[in-house]
């Protein structure tokens, strides 16, 4: 059995179907990466997980339980977050908490850890992800890469069965991209099961398991790097790789 089951996803805005029937399956330490031209549905697809949008129709079975995301009932809303914990492109992080606080606050709110155990958890997260040097730094006193960093500690800190994260270095200036990447690739290594939207192409071939390429509202692809990258047969995917300069001439592959 699969860890996460997304069965039947829809969403619109308007007359516009975002999401149309979106089926997917992630395994325990997967990452899954989603890719795909802007405008195509891939962080609505994020945001509906975590209930951010309410989708139309649509279910997410975790570790064998269903949840209906087009539930209005805060008990099953606050239960599903808390299987699944969101990284922003805007790091969201409290402006008036510390680094060390900011992590701390999810355990201690939402978990209801004593605030001792949960300092230590957000001790032990924050020197994972190469921040202990700022503990009591807040956000204004800290570099984009350096708040996204500090998100993802508090989203890991929460031991999440699924970590979503959203173009987690679209906000970040290129030089500071590097140090968050790296920070994602250890948090895989760790076994955390991860959905990701990005636009880090090189990035996608070297960390995720598999990746799905969304086009319209639908998954057209879903393989691994290598089937994706070095040897794609979807003709959309061809030509949105070759336009990303991820592919030297489509006239190298046979639809």
């Amino acid at each position: 059995m699969s860890l996460i089951e997304i069965k039947g996803l829809k969403k619109r805005f308007g007359t516009n179907v975002v999401l149309d029937g979106v089926d997917l399956n992630i395994n325990k330490g997967e990452v899954v990466a989603i890719i795909g031209p802007s405008g195509t549905g891939k962080s609505t697809l994020l945001r509906s997980l975590n209930l951010l949008e309410k989708p139309e129709a649509g279910t997410i079975s975790v570790e064998g339980k269903e949840y209906n995301l087009t539930s209005r009932s805060s008990k099953e809303k606050l239960e599903l977050r808390q299987h699944t914990e969101m990284v922003f492109q805007q790091f969201n992080l409290f402006k008036n908490k510390t680094a060390l606080e900011n992590v701390m606050e999810g355990l201690t709110v939402v978990k209801k850890i004593p605030k001792e155990q949960a300092k230590q958890i957000a001790l032990e997260e924050l020197e994972k992800v190469g921040m202990s040097d700022r503990l009591n730094y807040y956000p204004k006193h800290l570099s984009g890469g350096q708040q996204q960093r500090v998100a993802i500690a508090r989203a890991l800190a929460l031991k999440p069965n699924l970590l979503l994260m959203d173009e987690p270095t679209s906000a970040l200036d290129p030089e500071l991209v590097g140090e968050v990447l790296l920070t994602i690739k250890r948090a895989a290594k760790e076994g955390n099961t991860i959905l990701l939207v990005t636009h880090e192409m090189d990035f996608v071939r070297n960390v995720a398991n598999r990746i799905i390429f969304l086009e319209k509202g639908k998954i057209v692809a879903d393989g691994t790097p290598h089937e994706i990258f070095d040897n794609p047969t979807n003709e959309r995917l061809i030509t949105f790789l070759k336009n990303i300069n991820m592919l030297r001439t489509a006239d190298d592959y046979v639809i």
